[in-house]
């Protein structure tokens, strides 16, 4: 070897595995329980400094009452049977104009996806209506149905629609080419081309808009009962504020933050028992 060839390079580099790779059950439960605890943590410490707040008198009680308060109060109604009407009104809205809208949705959405000549007819205009806040449709809604239960179920339903329509008609239109090509082989009929190739590889993604659609569904019921209800917890927060019943104003905002998370997770475990073969939310750690 002459001086002015380089010297190889003999060193090695050794990677020792960690825990994670010698213990993975372990490491995922640390992990998960870690995850757990601050999950449940920071807003119990939150909800404590709120309480704390309130006895050391660093905020007014009477405008923002101290958590234990809420608690008194919302037990109380809950025993007396004053809450439970507002809930089953605000649910069974939700979940007739959820029903609706996602219906309507799927099957707008799967057959614009599938159609060109659909989509260039459809798309435009519902684009134009999507961008509307769907509370200004409320008085068109009231105009149609008048009062009562029919204006806040098509608000609903109208809300969920879109939601549900675009990510159908996105999810259809990602289905690759040669998913496609693979059932025209194969000599698929319609049906079977639906069942077994834009079904599967769409679901997925449609039911992420599902998802997402649950927890705006609860917010725009509960706005419209504020403004167009006579019952309902939307109609309870607004009440009780205009009667400066702050306690009880906060034990519906409690109720809808319930009812918000307990529908959203509802859709999402309905979801990954309907797609078995779709990956995990990796917004949060599954086993």
């Amino acid at each position: 070897m002459t001086a002015t060839e380089p010297k190889e390079d003999t060193r090695l580099l050794v990677r020792r595995p960690g825990p994670q790779e010698l213990h993975p059950a372990r490491t995922h439960r640390r992990r998960r329980t870690l995850e757990l605890s601050l999950a449940v943590a920071v807003p119990l410490a939150l909800v404590l400094l709120w309480q704390l707040a309130a006895g050391q008198q660093w905020i007014d009680a009477r405008v923002y009452p101290a958590p234990s308060t809420i608690l008194a109060d919302g037990w109380h109604r809950a025993a007396d049977g004053e809450l439970w009407p507002d809930v089953w009104a605000t649910l069974k809205r939700v979940l007739a104009g959820y029903a609706v809208g996602t219906v309507s949705g799927y099957a707008l959405g799967l057959l614009m996806g599938s159609l060109s000549i659909v989509r260039a007819a459809l798309e435009p205009m519902l684009d134009a209506l999507y961008v509307v806040p769907k509370l200004a449709l409320l008085p068109i809604f009231l105009n149609m149905f008048g009062l009562g239960e029919g204006p806040q179920i098509a608000l609903v339903a109208a809300t969920v629609f879109f939601f549900v329509w675009i990510s159908t008609m996105a999810a259809v239109l990602a289905v690759p080419t040669g998913h496609r090509d693979a059932g025209q082989v194969f000599g698929a009929s319609p049906w079977q081309m639906f069942r077994h190739v834009l079904l599967p590889a769409s679901l997925p993604a449609v039911l992420v808009g599902a998802r997402i659609a649950a927890g705006v569904a609860v917010l725009v019921i509960v706005a419209s009962e504020q403004i167009a209800a006579t019952n309902g917890l939307g109609h309870l927060i607004f009440d009780a504020r205009a009667l400066f019943q702050n306690d009880v104003m906060f034990v519906g905002i409690v109720c809808v933050a319930v009812l918000g998370v307990v529908f959203s997770e509802l859709v999402r475990i309905a979801g990954r028992l309907l797609t078995p073969w779709a990956p995990r939310d990796h917004g949060r750690s599954q086993s």
